[in-house]
């Protein structure tokens, strides 16, 4: 059948199970938003207020669900808004396609009215890039988009197509989803070696990163702790593969890590990395990293292998697939003694707060008791990102997303709508600081618009708390730029949005407005006031090896 090419972007994301996009109209993408239009009950398109919500809001759906987030964008300043959202995906290897359509094919290079190299300016953050200047390649270029976003280690992909591609005309047939089948690169050799290298081990630990979430291994991950018999340590991105409740699990490794977590990996003799990529906020100094230990890493892609830490021995290959051969082949182990060891570690160093005033870590575990566990968790990237990472017990994998390699501010909000779009029946809740929240605090009015019920709340103490908490230890208390105390009222903004608003001050207030906004069942913020100098501990100074980890007795202890 003949179909204009903007009719067969729409039957495209069709073929491909799309139900939910999210995106902003201009003039080179109207014949898209027109096809849209006709396809209104088969395709929920969310309008965000700005073009990066639409990217993050993306991103939180493929987070959420493990499908491709689409998002859609004009050209120009349409385009280039979409790149923070583009890199962070990116950086955390999360599968979208990021549609935008540019001027007609003979203006393009002729710096034409919102013309912006868009293929260009996307390339070193993106899997792949397409300008689609022929109708005739559209569906195959699409179909291709989503089969690498998908495909061995996931990634962003940004299809680019002029906007005279979207009214020109050709033969279109429905085609079968394209899988690409990433050949098998490790061998029963490799299998054997990591099999040998965990049955000598006197000490072993396991360190879960995001490709555990991304494989859908967290079930091999808690058999292979238990045949161990080991400690799982994991990092922001591979929260929930491992139960949190778990005995065997020591919270999170790395620059705001436990210290049972970053003393046990120091003195380990095996760390087996499972999907995991050896990030700086991981492992410190890498010179002094897991010094005694010898290293296994088995990860997807292959680029990762002796790039950060050098191994002993790697297995490159799908994450799930390898550890369901390993777990077949290795004996059950025993190390009573090593066990020992790292409980006594927890037992001695757990995480701690001041239980007398109202803060964050006490909003998180409040929301973990009230939501029983279950919630979806986002948040945008500071203090309140580690503390949610500390204190809520992911028990479930997907169910904490947050901007992990790029950092990005403003992330959470646009992902949380995301992540509910593609998880209606979770309660979904962002937690950002005050000045997180202020960079997309606009993407409320997307909530509201569609009545979306998810819980936004502000951990506001007044300050860039993990700034200032530098500024606090490195930089002789000079506040140079992170004082927000001003005028600005969240409940006020939050309810001229469109959403309703409630703000807590006191501990016992907190339960019952988390209890609240669930109830109410629509877009709902909280705001929590909190003192200015709290900080996230344990800490580890930049640069230096992670056991050299330190809390806040130990800063009282060197008065």
């Amino acid at each position: 059948m003949q179909l204009t090419g903007a009719e067969i972007v729409v039957e495209c994301l069709k073929e491909q199970g799309v139900d939910t996009i999210f995106g902003y109209p201009g003039g080179t993408i109207l014949n898209v938003y027109d096809a849209l239009y006709k396809h209104s009950d088969e395709i929920k398109h969310i309008l965000t207020s700005h073009e990066q919500g639409a990217a993050h809001a993306a991103d939180g759906y493929a987070r959420a669900t493990g499908k491709v987030g689409v998002c859609l964008a004009t050209s120009g300043p349409g385009a280039t808004n979409l790149v923070t959202g583009i890199a962070t995906a990116y950086m955390d290897s999360v599968p979208m396609v990021a549609i935008t359509c540019n001027v007609n094919l003979p203006s393009l290079g002729k710096d034409s009215f919102q013309e912006v190299d868009i293929a260009g300016v996307t390339m070193p953050i993106t899997k792949h890039g397409y300008i689609v200047k022929d109708v005739n390649i559209l569906a195959d270029t699409l179909r291709k988009a989503f089969a690498i976003a998908r495909s061995g280690r996931p990634g962003p992909v940004l299809v680019d197509i002029t906007k005279d591609v979207t009214a020109n005309k050709c033969e279109f047939e429905n085609a079968k989803v394209e899988v690409i089948d990433i050949p098998c690169k490790y061998t029963q050799d490799d299998i054997e070696k990591a099999v040998s290298l965990m049955k000598k081990a006197k000490k072993p630990y396991i360190y879960v990163g995001g490709g555990a979430v991304i494989s859908g291994a967290a079930q091999e991950v808690r058999t292979l702790a238990e045949l161990l018999d080991a400690p799982v340590c994991d990092t922001l991105m591979g929260k929930g593969v491992m139960d949190g409740h778990s005995d065997a699990y020591t919270g999170m490794i790395g620059m705001h890590g436990t210290k049972a977590s970053n003393l046990g990996v120091s003195n380990c003799d095996l760390l087996i990395a499972l999907g995991a990529r050896f990030s700086d906020r991981v492992i410190g100094n890498a010179s002094k990293f897991a010094k005694g230990a010898k290293i296994l890493h088995i990860d997807i892609d292959a680029a990762e292998i002796n790039k950060n830490i050098r191994t002993d021995a790697f297995v490159v290959g799908d994450l799930k697939e390898i550890l369901q051969k390993i777990n077949k082949e290795l004996p059950k182990q025993e190390h009573s003694e090593w066990m020992e060891e790292i409980k006594a570690l927890k037992e001695k160093y757990p995480l701690n707060y001041d239980k007398n005033v109202l803060t964050c870590p006490y909003v998180i575990e409040e929301i973990d008791r009230v939501t029983e566990g279950k919630a979806v968790i986002t948040t945008d990237v500071g203090q309140h990102q580690m503390w949610a990472a500390q204190y809520y017990k992911y028990s479930e994998p997907r169910t904490f997303l947050s901007s992990g390699g790029l950092g990005t501010m403003g992330y959470g909000l646009g992902a949380c709508i995301g992540a509910k779009m593609g998880k209606p029946e979770k309660i979904c809740i962002n937690i950002a600081g005050d000045g997180c929240f202020r960079m997309n605090m606009n993407e409320l009015a997307t909530a509201s618009r569609y009545q979306i019920p998810i819980i936004q709340v502000v951990i506001n103490n007044h300050v860039l708390g993990m700034v200032r908490q530098w500024q606090t230890l490195f930089y002789e208390k000079r506040y140079s730029q992170t004082v927000l105390n001003d005028y600005v009222d969240f409940c006020m903004v939050a309810k001229g949005l469109g959403c309703e608003a409630i703000k807590v001050t006191k501990k016992e207030e907190v339960a019952t407005a988390i209890e609240k906004a669930i109830a109410l069942k629509k877009p709902v913020l909280i705001e929590c006031v909190i003192q200015e100098d709290d900080k996230v501990f344990p800490m580890v100074p930049a640069g230096a090896p992670i056991s050299d980890v330190f809390d806040a007795q130990d800063l009282e202890n060197k008065k």
